[in-house]
């Protein structure tokens, strides 16, 4: 009966080896990365071979004809050196080809002189003249030789070295020199090979060692936090080039990441908790209105004196509760676009937001017909927020003593106009204006313009609603003649 194989990570367990141990020793498939810088690597390096094998080649070649020529040159003079008849033909002819050429001639003051009779050729022999080449003849002879036809012969032509005359001439078989390339070409490859093979290898494992691993151990940071934001980090490298600044930074955003989770989980339960607060209250506040209702039937001079207090306190606290739910929730659900005619619509907000002709009155400046691409509710919220503001501003001004009898206290003034596909609309009041320190952060929640019964959340629910519709709501300007906002709608 065969033993049961032990897995690695039966071995591990019963090793007990650290995590980290594991991590090492469990055999992983290549990496992305590290294989595509082997790989490129090694196919930079053969390219860069490549571009080197074919003047090598050139050289070669080059090198093999010069050879020949030289050796034909020194058997020439070798030959006529000696004395007449001291060297037989057949001799003389066997010196000449010890070079590996079937002919040799050589031009002297214009006189060409045939030292060596070429044999009858099949073919006519390539001419090559070495004394002036071009890099691209150059370059084109190897192929040339590499894929001539095998009878094929050269023609060589350079300048004598040992001895006077204008050039040399030899004709060679290129079949001997294409064999001679051929090996010259496959050990080049090979060398070639075996250069890309051991550059890539070491850069590869340079590579690994200073950028690879680092980057391993930044990922399973970013895995393990995914996993668990509350895990432990492990403490950064001390690097100081660009992975190591990475480990430290990462280490920070994550501590961060890590801290804002954890006020967000106490900010989830707080808002947990006011809403609950607020259900509660608003039931509270239902009951108190019911009761105040009751007591403005009471005959009492006091009752009736402090009533219109206890309603406007009631109401104030109704209103925060209100918009405290509102600012709550997670997201404005998003806008039902309709054609609204903004006439109606103003007047309606109006309503809603308490004004009147007795007191602050609207003013409307609206073409006839002026209508906006808007949704209904939401549209009015933002105008019932705007004109509430202006209303509890115009009311709150101390200085608004010298009203007339019966006549208005105030104005709030709605305008529109179309400009280059937008619907801009304007809501004008002539109150005393905000105070220079709230202005800047008017739309921060909770920032109340001034007014008594201010909750500092419409004009933040407001702006969202005017965001939602692809827009925006802005302070454009305030001061002791009154405040403008300017609601921007897609047309």
């Amino acid at each position: 009966m065969k033993p049961p194989r032990v897995m690695p990570r039966d071995l591990f367990d019963r090793l007990r080896l650290p995590a980290d141990w594991r991590e090492r020793l469990t055999p992983h498939a290549p990496d992305g990365l590290s294989s595509r810088l082997l790989l490129l690597t090694v196919l930079f390096t053969l390219a860069v071979q490549a571009l080197i094998l074919g003047p090598n080649a050139a050289s070669f070649h080059e090198r093999w004809l010069l050879d020949r020529l030289q050796a034909a040159e020194l058997a020439s003079v070798g030959v006529e050196a000696l004395p007449y008849s001291a060297v037989d033909d057949q001799t003389a002819e066997q010196l000449l080809r010890i070079g590996g050429v079937s002919a040799v001639a050589i031009s002297d003051q214009g006189v060409m002189r045939q030292l060596l009779q070429a044999p009858n050729l099949a073919r006519a022999p390539d001419f090559i003249d070495l004394r002036r080449r071009s890099l691209g003849a150059r370059l084109l002879d190897p192929v040339r030789t590499l894929f001539g036809h095998p009878d094929r012969s050269i023609r060589a032509r350079a300048a004598p070295r040992y001895r006077s005359g204008d050039f040399i001439d030899v004709v060679a078989p290129a079949e001997p020199l294409k064999i001679e390339l051929r090996a010259f070409l496959l050990n080049s490859l090979l060398v070639s090979i075996l250069i890309s093979v051991v550059a890539g290898g070491l850069l590869y494992a340079g590579l690994s060692f200073l950028v690879l691993q680092p980057l391993r151990r930044v990922t399973r940071s970013i895995e393990g936090f995914a996993a668990d934001p509350q895990t432990v980090a492990p403490t950064p490298s001390d690097r100081h080039d660009e992975i190591g600044r990475v480990e430290r930074e990462l280490a920070v955003m994550q501590e961060e990441v890590r801290q804002a989770l954890r006020s967000r989980s106490r900010l989830v339960a707080l808002g947990e908790a006011v809403a609950k607060i607020n259900h509660d209250l608003r039931n509270m506040l239902t009951s108190a209105q019911i009761a105040s209702e009751r007591l403005a039937d009471s005959a009492d001079p006091q009752v009736a004196k402090a009533l219109p207090r206890l309603e406007r306190a009631l109401g104030r606290a109704a209103a925060l509760t209100r918009n405290v739910l509102d600012y709550g929730k997670s997201e404005e659900p998003e806008p039902v676009l309709d054609r609204i005619v903004l006439a109606a619509a103003a007047t309606s907000a109006a309503e809603d937001a308490g004004l009147e002709s007795q007191g602050v009155r609207l003013v409307k400046a609206i073409p006839t017909r002026f209508a906006v691409q808007a949704d209904a509710d939401q549209l009015h919220r933002i105008l019932v927020n705007l004109m509430r503001n202006a209303r509890q501003a115009i009311e709150g001004d101390a200085t608004r003593t010298a009203r007339k009898k019966g006549g208005p206290l105030g104005s709030v003034m709605i305008e529109a106009t179309s400009e280059d596909g937008w619907c801009v609309i304007r809501v004008v009041d002539d109150g005393p204006g905000i105070p220079p320190r709230l202005s800047g952060r008017l739309f921060e929640p909770f920032v109340s313009g001034g007014s008594a019964d201010g909750t500092g959340l419409g004009l933040t629910i407001s702006r969202e609603l005017a965001a939602n519709h692809g827009g925006e709501l802005r302070l454009v300007e305030t001061g002791p003649t009154g405040t403008t906002f300017e609601l921007r709608l897609p047309g």
